[in-house]
């Protein structure tokens, strides 16, 4: 591996709300310790098919992934799996779709939920939850700073290459609250107030760091189609190399190849867009 990359995925944020309420995230980039782009999800702008197409660097119509009732072992070549053969050690902290689109499929509560597997050709290290029982009533999210800290532990004592992290936490919320509202607000400033002490530790462990969502929501705290915001997020990066203009849009086909680039492993032919740093 030429580098160590850590991807933490925030569900559910629109463009909107990072300038406005990640204050923490905002300032790094005044600073010039991050870069922040725009980027556009693929269609639908569903939870699973953002998912698949994240790592796999292939649009929903080709990985098949047609929403969040249509959970299967992806086919093609993935960031884990491209991490596996280049000879790195991968983990993940996530939602349990996650695992079954690139580990094994159906999720086995028992043997699923957390799992050390150095022969694994994917993911090596697996701490999931399947949010089970999920609804307005109960987000049945877990806490942020446990997910962080987790990542942390299995970066800490297995010296993970690349390690992802995935919270449902803003999504749920704003599904329940929508966007114009206090519990919104509050939620993405505790959210940015949560993960920003774990960012400047992770560069200090020498890490690579991209903070960045699956997709938007709109003000009535809806996903799926082909609407800006629904469609567009944030993309931070806490690295060593100058990206693009801070103009430009990114896609979200182009974060696989991207990732693998940053690590120094090869880039599969299934992932066409080009990496967004030269």
């Amino acid at each position: 591996m030429d580098n160590k990359l850590l991807l933490i995925i925030l569900d559910g944020v629109p463009w909107r709300n990072w300038s406005r309420l990640f204050g923490n995230l905002e300032g790094w980039v005044a600073d010039g310790t991050a870069q922040k782009w725009k980027m556009t999800s693929v269609l639908p702008s569903i939870s699973a098919s953002c998912y698949a197409s994240i790592h796999t660097g292939v649009s929903p119509q080709q990985h098949g992934c047609t929403g969040n009732g249509n959970v299967f072992r992806i086919k093609q070549p993935d960031v884990f799996s491209e991490v596996r053969k280049a000879g790195g050690k991968t983990g993940a902290v996530a939602h349990s779709f996650w695992s079954e689109f690139f580990n094994r499929h159906p999720f086995d509560y028992v043997r699923d939920i957390e799992y050390d597997e150095p022969e694994s050709k994917t993911i090596n290290h697996g701490r999931f939850h399947s949010m089970t029982g999920y609804g307005a009533a109960n987000q049945m999210t877990p806490s942020d700073v446990d997910l962080f800290a987790t990542l942390t532990s299995l970066c800490l004592k297995n010296g993970l290459d690349y390690g992802m992290l995935h919270t449902c936490t803003l999504d749920s919320m704003g599904h329940r609250f929508q966007h114009e509202s206090h519990e919104m607000d509050h939620a993405c400033f505790v959210m940015d107030e949560m993960l920003a002490p774990f960012i400047p530790r992770w560069r200090e462990m020498g890490y690579e760091v991209i903070v960045t969502a699956d997709h938007g929501q709109d003000t009535r705290g809806h996903h799926g189609g082909n609407d800006p915001m629904q469609q567009e997020f944030a993309l931070y990066y806490f690295g060593a190399v100058q990206g693009p203009d801070s103009d430009t849009v990114l896609s979200q086909l182009q974060l696989a190849p991207t990732i693998l680039q940053r690590l120094g492993v090869e880039v599969p032919d299934t992932m066409k867009a080009k990496p967004f740093f030269t």
